[in-house]
């Protein structure tokens, strides 16, 4: 009987160290200077469900693209990203300020690094929380520099 307790509690420690160590997994992030990833970056693909669809990309300070293809029921772009989680950022004057594309935050004030929003590859006219899902329109946020 003895014996029983001892694997007993063997095993229970092991379960618990297991958890633990799974549990710290998710832990606190280091801070990214602007520019760099502060975040999960998600490599691309099809993201979210709905009856709406539309291509979407991401062009880093590099020059590296990440295409999506999204998938919602939201009626903006904007709104759309920020459900999946692509895109964070303040209300501002004009709508939404992004600050973070797919983990990747520009400072403007650091290095002159923006987020410039386009449509079929030109410059867009509104803002991506403004600008509304057409069917066939490719939009990306590209980080750019002044």
């Amino acid at each position: 009987m003895e014996r029983r307790k001892t694997y007993l509690a063997y095993f229970l420690c092991a379960v618990l160290a297991a958890s633990l160590a799974f549990a710290g997994c998710g832990g606190n992030r280091e801070e990214s200077a602007p520019g760099e990833e502060s975040g999960a970056a998600l490599e691309g693909g099809e993201l979210g469900e709905g009856s709406r669809e539309f291509a979407f990309s991401v062009v880093d300070g590099d020059g590296e693209e990440t295409r999506f293809s999204i998938h919602t029921d939201k009626e903006t772009v904007g709104e759309a990203l920020e459900e999946l989680g692509l895109i964070e950022g303040e209300e501002g004057q004009y709508g939404l300020y992004v600050k973070t594309v797919n983990g990747i935050t520009a400072d403007p004030e650091e290095d002159g690094a923006y987020w410039a929003f386009y449509e079929d590859g030109e410059y867009a006219g509104s803002g991506v929380d403004g600008t509304a899902i057409e069917e066939g329109v490719e939009y990306a946020l590209r980080l750019e520099k002044e």
